[in-house]
């Protein structure tokens, strides 16, 4: 009896490793699985997004008046404008150390009784040696200076160009900066009172001559841009679109429709950004003598987002056309543009 115990315990022992088995092969229940993203991920993915809004930040920290960006481009576009800088500013110091010395000596020569002194011709020769170097010396590191503003106010004017909002005249189409134009078209910007506008609108919305006026397929055909800015009697930007769209066609203007040249029309929008960036070219053409109202101002940007020209009057567009294309380098040196132009 005892043996018959014992043979069903080692029956019920197996029957249970056996099942033990079985349930470990069997397959996992999928339903309520959740995928769980390790912790230390998500606080990596925060901490790479964090930083790079912190050196966004820092970028774009101002002293005095200029972005930490602006001022890394402008050494990267002059490397060696800081090294010349330092060079003529340690030599002028050291002219004008020497200048101090031989003026001691030419008063001693000058004054007698001193027999460590070299005559007065030489001391004197000395003097004026010194004097020219830091003279020499500082009017290079005053210019290195000058330049280096220069450029600083050329990159910020062009971050300023490129942040500015316009109104495609198209319809549907959604607001745009002038960056967004960069290597698609090039941008003409015409400023001038309200009979400038009304004549910029004449041009290239009516029939002034004899045949159909043909000039907005044509600068869409060389990808140009032109923004109408109207400016007020005190030189302020003004809305220009309802300007542009009641224009009065004169008497040789014929078939006028406002909306003919509207694929190569933009309207400026977020007017104080327009009034910053405008105001210097302004007060430029006006310390020239030029009537900015009457006469207007262009400032023609090339594809690669440099100006290419600031001219007085209404864009020349009959010889845009015709060499715009070699101008702006979209011809020669644009990667990507084979297609179009031809070539490898």
């Amino acid at each position: 009896k005892l043996s018959q115990n014992n043979t069903t315990m080692r029956l019920t022992i197996l029957i249970s490793c056996l099942l033990a088995s079985a349930s470990a092969f069997t397959k996992p229940q999928l339903s309520g699985v959740r995928n769980i993203q390790s912790p230390a991920v998500n606080n990596r993915n925060r901490i790479v997004v964090s930083s790079s809004n912190e050196n966004e930040a820092a970028l774009g920290e101002k002293m005095n008046g200029y972005t930490v960006k602006q001022r890394l481009r402008e050494e990267v576009e002059s490397p060696f404008r800081k090294v010349r800088l330092a060079f003529f500013g340690i030599s002028a110091f050291s002219a004008l150390t020497a200048l101090y010395f031989s003026a001691l000596v030419a008063i001693k020569a000058n004054i007698g009784g001193y027999a460590d002194v070299p005559p007065l011709d030489e001391a004197l020769v000395q003097v004026a040696i010194n004097s020219g170097g830091a003279l020499g010396f500082g009017l290079l590191a005053a210019r290195e200076i000058k330049v280096g503003q220069g450029n600083l106010e050329r990159i910020a004017k062009g971050g300023l160009l490129a942040r500015l909002v316009v109104d495609p005249a198209a319809e549907e189409a959604s607001k745009r900066t002038l960056k967004d134009y960069r290597r698609i078209s090039s941008v003409i910007v015409a400023a001038g009172g309200a009979e400038y506008i009304r004549s910029l609108s004449m041009s290239l919305c009516s029939d002034q001559l004899a045949d159909e006026n043909t000039l907005p397929a044509a600068l869409a055909g060389v990808d140009v841009v032109i923004v109408p800015v109207l400016l007020d009697e005190n030189f302020n930007v003004v809305e220009t679109k309802s300007a542009w769209r009641s224009a009065t066609p004169g008497e040789n203007d014929r078939n006028f429709d406002s909306t003919r040249a509207d694929e190569v029309i933009c309207f400026p929008s977020v007017l104080s950004m327009w009034q910053e960036y405008i105001d210097s070219d302004v007060k430029t053409a006006q310390g020239q003598g030029f009537d900015v109202i009457s006469k207007g101002i262009t400032i023609t940007v090339k594809k690669n987002g440099r100006i290419l020209r600031r001219a007085t009057g209404l864009p020349p567009f009959g010889d845009m056309v015709g060499m715009m294309e070699v101008a702006d380098g979209s011809k020669f040196g644009m990667p990507g543009d084979s297609e179009k132009y031809g070539g490898p």
